[in-house]
C-alpha cells in the first residue's frame, strides 16, 4: 500500500445526506495527486463520532445509514483507488460522542447499527474492485481505561502513564474488543474476502513485544465478543476438511456467496450446500446455491487450495 490518510475534508460531515457533493472537489484533488505520484491507496473516515451518519433514533438505536439515503452511492462514486474505510474515531470526544458511546456499551444498540447500517453498507460495496477494506475504529486507546484489572486480554496496567485515555478514560478493553469483534464478524460474514483491521494508536497495544501487549489478537477479540470466524485449522485435523451441509436460509445472517468464499479463504477443502432438490423450508433454492458456487468460479489461488488437478 502506497498512499495517504485523507481522513476528512469536513470532520464528520463528508458522507451521506448529500454532503459529498460539497466535498467532492477536494477528495478528487487528493486522489489525482496520489495517482500522479504512483500511489495506490487512501484511508478515509466515515461515521467518525456519529455526527451525520449513521441515522440514529431518539433512543440511540440505528435505523439506517443516513437520513437522505445517499451515502452508498457517494462512496461508489468515490471508489477509484484502494480505499480503506475507517468507520469510527476513538481519538476524540466531541458533542455527538454519546451516540458512539451507546454502541460501545449497549450491545442492543450495536446490533442495531450492524443490522441497519453496516450490513447494508458491506453488501452494497462488496463487489467494488477499489474497496480496500474496513478499519473498525481509529485509535480506540484514546478512550480506554488504563490501569484496569482483568485477564490476559483485558488487563490494561501495561498502559500506565503511556498516554492512553487522553480523550477520556471511558471504556474497558473488553468494551472495545467486543465492539471490534461484532463488526468484524458481520463484515466477514457478508463479504468473505474484505480486509478488516483496527487503527491502533501505538505499538504498545498491538504487539506482545517490547513490553507491550496486543489487545487485538483474534483470540482476545473472540473472547470479548463471542463471535467466531473459524478457519479449517481451528479443528486441528491433519487432513482435508469439507463443509458438507450448509445453507443461507439458516445461515445466521451469512449470504450464500459469503459462505462459499469463507470456505475458500479459510483453508477448507470444499463446500457443498444443502440441497439441490430444494424441497423443504430449511433449504435454499437451487438458484441461490448456484450463486454460491459461482462466487468461486475461476478462482485459482493454489495457496488456498483453490486449484486442484483432478484426473478422471
Amino acid at each position: 500500500m502506497n498512499g495517504v490518510n485523507q481522513a476528512w475534508v469536513s470532520y464528520g460531515y463528508d458522507w451521506g445526506n448529500n454532503q459529498y457533493q460539497y466535498r467532492k472537489s477536494k477528495f478528487i484533488q487528493i486522489l489525482n495527486g496520489i495517482h500522479a505520484n504512483g500511489g495506490n491507496s487512501i484511508r478515509i473516515w466515515l461515521h467518525v463520532e456519529g455526527q451525520t451518519s449513521p441515522k440514529f433514533d431518539s433512543q440511540g438505536y440505528v435505523t439506517g445509514l443516513d437520513n437522505d439515503g445517499t451515502l452508498i452511492n457517494e462512496l461508489k462514486e468515490y471508489l477509484n483507488i484502494f480505499v480503506f474505510i475507517t468507520l469510527w474515531n476513538g481519538a476524540a470526544k466531541g458533542s455527538t460522542h454519546y451516540r458512539l458511546q451507546g454502541l460501545l456499551t449497549d450491545t442492543r444498540k450495536l446490533q442495531s447499527y450492524i443490522n441497519h447500517a453496516l450490513i447494508p453498507l458491506v453488501t452494497a460495496l462488496k463487489y467494488q474492485p477499489a474497496l480496500g477494506g474496513y478499519d473498525i475504529i481509529n485509535e480506540p486507546e484514546g478512550e480506554i481505561i488504563p490501569d484496569q484489572n482483568g485477564n490476559h486480554c483485558t488487563d490494561t496496567h501495561f498502559l500506565h502513564n503511556s498516554g492512553a485515555g487522553w480523550a477520556g478514560k471511558m471504556y474497558s478493553a473488553h468494551d472495545i474488543q467486543r465492539f471490534i469483534n461484532w463488526q468484524a464478524e458481520a463484515i466477514r460474514h457478508n463479504d468473505g474476502t474484505t480486509l478488516v483491521t483496527v487503527g491502533s494508536w501505538n505499538p504498545k497495544s498491538n504487539t506482545d513485544q517490547h513490553g507491550g501487549k496486543n489487545l487485538y489478537t483474534d483470540s482476545c477479540l473472540r473472547n470479548a465478543g463471542g463471535k467466531h470466524d473459524n478457519a479449517a485449522s481451528y479443528y486441528g485435523l491433519n487432513k482435508p476438511l469439507i463443509i458438507a451441509e450448509f445453507n443461507q436460509v439458516r445461515g445466521g445472517g451469512w449470504t450464500i456467496d459469503g459462505m462459499f468464499l469463507h470456505a475458500y479463504n479459510h483453508g477448507y477443502a470444499g463446500a457443498w450446500s444443502w440441497h439441490a432438490n430444494a424441497d423443504g423450508s430449511n433449504t435454499d433454492s437451487f438458484t441461490t446455491q448456484e450463486k454460491g458456487m459461482h462466487a468461486l468460479k475461476g478462482k485459482t489461488d493454489t495457496s488456498r487450495g483453490g486449484l486442484v488437478n483432478f484426473h478422471i
